[in-house]
């Protein structure tokens, strides 16, 4: 199962993709723990991380920390290659896993978090419609709703 974006090929972490691109990419902590966690729950596939590919090549991970809530809520996180940042990629590849975790009738709502420092991050949030919902001295959550049509409001207009 991968997403395909104008740009980017969306594909969900395995242990043989992992393998694949592991000298490539710098694959941090929460890879490892999701593939160990999958191992133990095979219903989280799909619920953790992804790779976001450009060309072949990977330039970053995003996913969501679990399976949907009994509330019907996931949360979305996302780090790019400094690289390529500043180009969009963050924004349209969360807005495809957006899409694809709407499309389940798992999720109601997305949230986020990112520090108050990371304009970025926050930049990406706000170009996909997400509300701001709290805010302390170290964080700022996030959420956005699914629409009663079954999509979120978008900043492209294709949800």
């Amino acid at each position: 199962m991968s997403i395909k974006t104008e740009r980017l090929v969306l594909s969900p972490c395995t242990k043989d993709l992992y393998h694949a691109i592991k000298d490539d990419y710098p694959c941090g902590a929460h890879i490892m723990n999701y593939m160990e966690d999958v191992e133990e729950d095979p219903e989280l596939a799909g619920w953790g991380c992804w790779f976001a590919f450009r060309r072949g090549r990977v330039i970053g991970d995003l996913g969501f920390k679990g399976k949907p809530t009994p509330l019907k809520t996931v949360e979305i996180g996302y780090g790019f290659l400094p690289e390529v940042r500043n180009a969009g990629y963050a924004t349209e590849a969360a807005e495809a896993l957006i899409d694809w975790a709407f499309s389940t009738k798992e999720v109601e709502k997305v949230l986020a978090e990112c520090r108050p420092d990371n304009t970025p991050s926050v930049r990406v949030l706000e170009k996909l419609n997400f509300e701001m919902y709290r805010r302390d001295d170290d964080l700022i959550f996030w959420q956005l709703p699914k629409r009663e049509d079954g999509s979120s409001d978008s900043f492209t207009g294709k949800r």
